[in-house]
C-alpha cells in the first residue's frame, strides 16, 4: 500500500478539502494517510506556512493550491510507478516499530552524535603525544598509524606537546622560531623522515594530526556546538560567501604551498605557518558547518515529524501492519 505524506496544519479549510478528496479516493488508490502538523516544528513551518497543502507520495509532489484531477494523476502515476517484488516479506510490526523509533532518535540528537563524533576524531590525536610522555609508545604509535592513512603527518607542520615549542616550522616559513632542521638535525625537503619523526622528549611528541587539519576538525567541533544554541533559527550561509570565506583562503595558502614542492615551481618557495594553517583550516571548517548544518537541521526536522507521524498513526491503529 501507498503512504501519502500529508502536510498540514490546524484551521486551514485548504487542507481539511485535500484531505477529504484523499479519503474520497482511497478505494481507487489504496494508501495510507500520514498527517505531518507543521506547527510541531519550526523548520517546517518556515518551509510549508505559506504552500499547504502539501501531499507527497513517492517520488511526486503537490502544492496548493491543486485539484482532486492533480490529486487522481499524481496517485496514479505513484502506483503505476511502484516497482512489485511478490517475494517480498512484511516487516514485522515490533520491528518496524523499533526502526522507526532509532530513526526518530537519531533525528533528535543527530547533533550531538555529530559533535561527538568530530569531538573524538579531532581529540584522539592529542592522546598519542600523550601516551608518548607517559612512555606507551606501543599505543601511541597505534594512534599514528591509524590516522597515518587521513594525514600526512608531516612534523614541520605538526603541534608538538611538552616540548621546547609547539611547533617547528621549515625555515623557509620566515618566522623566529626554531626550524625543523635545527631542531631535528633531519633534512627539511625529506618528506618521508619529516612524516615518520614523533618526536623527543626535549622537542616533545607530535599530534597525530598536521596544524591544518587539526584546525579544520576544531572549528567545525567548535562550530557545530555554536549551532547548538542557534539551531533552527540560522540560515545557511550564501555560496559565494562560503567560497570567498571558507575555499578561497585555505585554497590560497594550502594551494601556493603545495605547488612550491615540485622542482618545476622552483620559483615559488612559499611555506605557510602555523598561525596561517590554523586561521584557513579553521575557516574552512566553520563555513562548512554553516552551510551545511541548517539544512541537516531542517531534513531532520523533517524526518522527525514524518516519524513522529507514523509512530502516532501505529498507536492510534495497533492490530496495523504497515
Amino acid at each position: 500500500m501507498m503512504q501519502v505524506h500529508f502536510y498540514t496544519k490546524s484551521g486551514c479549510h485548504l487542507c481539511d478539502q485535500a484531505r477529504e478528496e484523499l479519503r474520497a479516493l482511497e478505494k481507487e488508490f489504496p494508501h495510507r494517510l500520514v498527517e505531518i502538523d507543521i506547527e510541531k516544528e519550526p523548520r517546517l513551518m518556515e518551509k510549508y506556512f505559506d504552500i499547504i497543502p502539501v501531499v507527497q507520495v513517492g517520488a511526486y509532489t503537490l502544492r496548493a493550491p491543486f485539484t482532486s484531477i492533480d490529486l487522481r494523476v499524481t496517485l496514479g502515476a505513484a502506483r503505476d510507478g511502484r516497482p512489485t517484488n511478490a517475494s517480498a516479506q512484511p516487516v514485522r510490526r515490533d520491528v518496524a516499530l523499533r526502526l522507526n523509533k532509532g530513526v526518530k532518535s537519531l533525528a533528535r540528537h543527530w547533533l550531538a552524535f555529530l559533535n561527538l563524533f568530530v569531538f573524538l576524531y579531532v581529540g584522539l590525536p592529542f592522546t598519542a603525544p600523550i601516551l608518548m610522555k607517559a612512555g606507551a609508545d606501543g599505543a601511541a604509535r597505534v594512534i599514528y598509524r591509524v590516522y597515518s592513512p587521513l594525514c600526512h603527518q608531516l612534523g614541520f607542520r605538526s603541534w608538538f606537546l611538552f616540548g621546547e615549542q609547539a611547533a617547528y616550522p621549515r625555515a623557509k616559513a620566515g618566522i623566529s622560531w626554531t626550524s625543523f632542521g635545527e631542531a631535528t638535525g633531519l633534512s627539511e625537503a625529506d618528506l618521508w623522515e619529516a612524516r615518520n619523526f614523533v618526536g623527543s622528549e626535549r622537542l616533545g611528541y607530535k599530534v597525530a594530526l598536521c596544524q591544518r587539519d587539526t584546525a579544520i576538525y576544531g572549528g567545525i567541533l567548535l562550530a557545530g556546538l555554536a549551532f547548538g544554541l542557534v539551531r533552527g533559527r540560522l540560515k545557511p550561509v550564501s555560496l559565494w560567501v562560503w567560497a570567498l570565506f571558507g575555499i578561497l583562503p585555505i585554497a590560497i595558502d594550502g594551494g601556493t604551498q603545495f605547488l612550491g614542492e615540485f622542482s618545476w615551481f622552483g620559483w615559488l618557495t612559499r611555506e605557510s605557518t602555523p598561525l596561517l594553517r590554523t586561521l584557513t583550516g579553521g575557516l574552512f571548517g566553520i563555513f562548512n558547518v554553516w552551510l551545511a548544518y541548517p539544512y541537516l537541521e531542517e531534513t531532520m526536522a523533517e524526518t522527525r515529524a514524518l516519524v513522529g507521524a507514523k509512530l502516532d498513526a501505529a498507536r492510534e491503529s495497533p492490530a496495523s501492519t504497515e
